[in-house]
């Protein structure tokens, strides 16, 4: 895979895993705006946003880690 791919699923992984923490500390009336699940007011924490942020996330770390891998010599 070109080099690129590995650096965009890395970026797009850290992100996700920093959106995950933000779902996981924030209530839904503190979160930013443009974020799924904004309440004004609300104290409902989006746990199920979190989990599903963490595990794209995770699953972005592990594909930048595979395509980035030791290339074989044919």
């Amino acid at each position: 895979m070109p080099p690129y791919v590995t650096a965009l699923l890395a970026i797009v992984g850290v992100v996700l895993l920093v959106v995950a923490a933000v779902y996981f500390a924030e209530p839904a009336g503190s979160l930013p705006s443009f974020f799924p699940g904004h309440l004004a007011g609300s104290t409902h924490h989006h746990t199920t946003h979190g989990i599903v942020a963490l595990i794209v996330g995770l699953i972005g770390i592990v594909g930048a880690w595979m395509s980035g891998g030791k290339k074989q010599l044919s």
